[in-house]
């Protein structure tokens, strides 16, 4: 059965409360198997042999927890490449994050995006991921906010070990 990661944006953050157990139990009611869940930020591992859709997902969290969630849905291949087309391989490790987005921005609007101002911090995107480097950490960076006001496309933040971990739990299932 193929295995998919979900990568749920804005829970447990702010007062959105969403415990991963009660996420757990809403994923496999939905049909999917083998599920498993990553931290607190709303990460989902499963199988399945039907192909997941996202906004399934996201009425059936609306229905049972009055949460309105974008929902990401990624392959661990698509994770395998997200982590192999880093644009930042010298970075500290713990220095970079990646945005998965819903879909895929145009290049027209990636490239009015000026973040010169924002150095030493950068960012890239390749194909569907937002790469940023954020040398002096995620806390009090506006380089993440600027970016995503300006591709206007859903989007989560991971942690480079977040990604890599969640790309070994979906091997292991696979």
């Amino acid at each position: 059965m193929p295995t998919t990661v979900a990568l749920l944006r804005a829970v447990n953050v702010g007062g959105r409360k969403l415990p991963m157990a009660d996420l757990r139990e809403l994923v496999e009611s939905l049909g999917f198997s083998d599920v498993r869940t990553y931290i607190q930020s709303g990460n989902v591992v499963f199988t399945s042999v039907r192909a997941p859709k996202p906004n399934v997902i996201e009425a059936a969290i609306e229905e049972r927890f009055g949460l309105v969630v974008d929902v990401i849905l990624r392959t661990p291949a698509q994770l395998d490449r997200a982590l192999a087309q880093d644009p930042f391989p010298d970075a500290d490790r713990a220095r970079v994050h990646v945005g998965f987005m819903a879909t895929k921005p145009g290049a027209a609007v990636v490239t009015k995006i000026d973040a010169d101002s924002f150095a030493p911090e950068a960012f890239a995107v390749v194909g569907a991921e937002l790469y940023l480097h954020l040398p002096n950490g995620m806390g009090r960076t506006k380089l993440p906010e600027y970016v995503l006001r300006r591709l206007k496309v859903p989007t989560t933040l991971r942690n480079w070990n977040t990604v890599t971990k969640l790309a070994e739990l979906a091997k292991n299932l696979s």
